[in-house]
């Protein structure tokens, strides 16, 4: 599969090419999209909502959509894959991280990116429901915790899906995580997730208090601090730097045993280029794509006002290759 992308002139800049897709998103897609919610119960009492595309247990090829940090089924990738699929008679299913679906989850928990348990078991329950030929694709943060899914699973991912895909994630959690800190990205990026994140804390606070140090959740002025003091204790890590180096993907390649691609930007704001692995780190089940530009999770293409279905037609192509 050999695949190109040259960012449109008039959209130079890895930020220019990071924050126009979200704005304009709506615009470009104007039509509804008209999801079909299942929610699914876990183990734990809990709950994960699914939303289907129309039909989509008609088709005969899906594609599971796990969403990044903050996102929805409302994100400006997922309405891109939403549309470009439904003209390829292609189902569609983005699963929510839990408290990411419009309601705020039960348990003493969230999500984190290294999340492969509960990717597994959502992989699992959608298999059970879908009798047709199944592909993974996970933009971000999803991208970091579908690679660690099929790391840990090995031989036995080709079992529920015939391919993984990673869009723009943050394969090496440490250098990411500090970059989105550094100057103008800590004003473009990194408020407007600890915003929304601090807002979950609050809710679940009052689900269980005491559950956390929500004071200090509450000045956190970092996703580092706020990893330290809600993420990491929430799920088993000791710290931020225990989370993160835990959950990374990027030394784990040659453990997937099932076709996969990973697609990074050069010019992401908040992935260094120079924290990405290398060619030679990856097996003959995967390929790595790095463009010279693109964003993070941009990738619009085509005449001024654009396109947004350079990915998804990305991964059409390679659901067919």
């Amino acid at each position: 599969m050999n695949w190109i992308y040259d960012s449109p002139l008039w959209l130079r800049s890895g930020h220019a090419q990071t924050i126009y897709p979200a704005l304009v998103a709506k615009h470009l897609y104007p039509d509804p999209i008209n999801w079909e919610r299942k929610r699914i119960f876990t183990k734990d009492n809990d709950f994960i909502d699914l939303e289907w595309s129309e039909h989509a247990k008609d088709k005969s090829e899906l594609c599971i959509l796990f969403h990044g940090l903050e996102g929805n089924s409302k994100s400006h990738y997922a309405i891109a894959f939403a549309n470009h699929l439904k003209e390829k008679n292609i189902a569609l299913c983005v699963p929510h991280f839990r408290g990411c679906s419009g309601e705020i989850n039960s348990a003493p928990r969230a999500y984190h990116s290294g999340d492969y348990e509960e990717v597994a078991w959502i992989i699992e329950r959608i298999k059970e429901s879908f009798d047709g030929t199944i592909w993974a694709v996970g933009v971000s943060l999803g991208g970091n915790a579908l690679l660690r899914w099929a790391q840990e699973a090995g031989a036995q991912a080709s079992k529920y899906v015939t391919g993984v895909g990673s869009i723009c994630a943050p394969l090496d959690l440490m250098q990411s995580g500090l970059q989105i800190g550094k100057g103008i990205n800590h004003w473009f990026y990194e408020k407007r997730f600890l915003k929304t994140m601090k807002k979950k804390a609050a809710e679940k606070i009052k689900q269980f208090p005491g559950l956390f140090d929500y004071e200090m959740v509450r000045k956190a002025k970092s996703l580092y601090e706020f990893d330290n003091y809600f993420t990491a204790p929430l799920h088993g890590f000791k710290s931020t730097v225990d989370y993160w180096e835990n959950c990374s993907s990027n030394l784990r390649m040659r453990d997937i045993k099932v076709n996969h691609f990973v697609l990074n930007s050069l010019n992401d704001p908040f992935i260094p280029a120079a924290s990405l692995p290398l060619k030679t780190q990856f097996n003959s089940y995967g390929r790595p794509i790095y463009t010279s530009g693109g964003g993070h999770v941009g990738y619009t293409h085509s005449e001024f006002p654009g396109k947004l279905n350079a990915l998804p037609d990305l991964v059409q192509v390679w659901m067919k290759s």
